[in-house]
């Protein structure tokens, strides 16, 4: 297997995805196994995400290359303990916000919609200290 090197030339290289999106893709798996209980197919993620299969093939391709999922013969779908450790940690900053959300009154699509956004802005740090001074139920075990 040809070894795949991104070379920094002043732009983003082609092989990378924002932050943002690689949470998105590391949650969606993290639910869509959760809710399927077994590992899962591009084809699965690219119609939960509503994205193109190309699109997905190519961010599967560079979450395996960081060791956040792998992908077996029968091309099966499986986060890694990184990427289960990271999918956890996104998705327990969309229930957070969702519930604080809702608490405060903000309907439960806008409140889906808007914790969606959050989740990728606040740090650890101050989520930590969001959830200390401000507990909610916490769904993710």
């Amino acid at each position: 297997m040809k070894e795949r090197t991104a070379k920094f030339d002043g732009r983003a290289p082609s092989r990378l995805i924002k932050n943002e999106s690689k949470e998105d893709y590391l949650e969606s798996i993290y639910l869509l196994q959760q809710e399927l209980e077994r590992p899962i197919r591009s084809f699965e993620l690219s119609e939960q995400m509503n994205l193109s299969k190309p699109s997905v093939c190519r961010a599967l391709n560079i979450l395996r290359d960081e060791e956040l999922v792998t992908m077996d013969d029968d091309y099966f779908i499986s986060l890694t303990e990184k990427g289960i450790t990271e999918a956890k940690r996104v998705y327990a900053k969309h229930c957070y916000f969702k519930a604080i959300l809702m608490g405060a009154g903000v309907e439960e699509d806008t409140a889906e919609d808007e914790a969606c956004r959050i989740e990728h802005i606040v740090s650890d740090k101050s989520f930590s200290l969001l959830r200390e001074k401000y507990p909610v139920s916490d769904p993710v075990n």
